[in-house]
């Protein structure tokens, strides 16, 4: 496998994830029973022993002052932190716990693409490939004014007449 291969399968491997930590995160899910919560957790500790490897090998080599280096660091503590932390009482303890797992799914995901300059697709939630064409989805704009995302050529939305 060469490494454009491993990268896309990278990218495939963190929208999956993506997509897991987010259906878990939905604040309009029904209630969720135990088991499927405990495989839930699962789920998210795998994928966090996943990240926690790939972000610190993104990490290695750079410079010690490297501010994403950094930030990434932040987010893999408070990613090992919450591995930590012990079964919560009741359902609804169990599913905050958990849901700060999968939030740390998502955060280190984040840093991934960041570290890696893996990109996703704003719309269809869908790695960018370097033979793609892409475009800066504008759709929300950060404080600072900038675009947030890139999207797939294909995935924008029809400019208005």
């Amino acid at each position: 496998m060469n490494a454009t291969q491993r990268e896309v399968d990278a990218q495939l491997y963190v929208a999956a994830m993506r997509q897991d930590a987010a259906v878990l995160l939905d604040e309009g899910a029904p209630l969720i029973r135990y088991e499927d919560l405990q495989v839930a957790e699962h789920r998210n500790r795998v994928n966090l022993a996943w990240l926690l490897r790939e972000v610190d090998a993104a990490i290695a080599g750079r410079p010690e002052d490297d501010v994403q280096a950094k930030v990434a660091m932040a987010g893999m503590s408070e990613a090992l932190r919450r591995l930590e932390e012990i079964e919560a009482v009741g359902l609804a303890g169990e599913v905050r716990r958990v849901r700060r797992l999968a939030r740390s799914v998502l955060s280190l995901c984040d840093h991934h693409g960041t570290l890696t300059g893996l990109r996703m697709c704003a719309v269809c939630d869908k790695p960018i490939t370097a033979d793609q064409d892409s475009a800066p989805y504008d759709m929300f704009r950060t404080s600072s004014g900038g675009p947030t995302s890139d999207a797939h050529a294909r995935c924008m939305p029809p400019l208005p007449d």
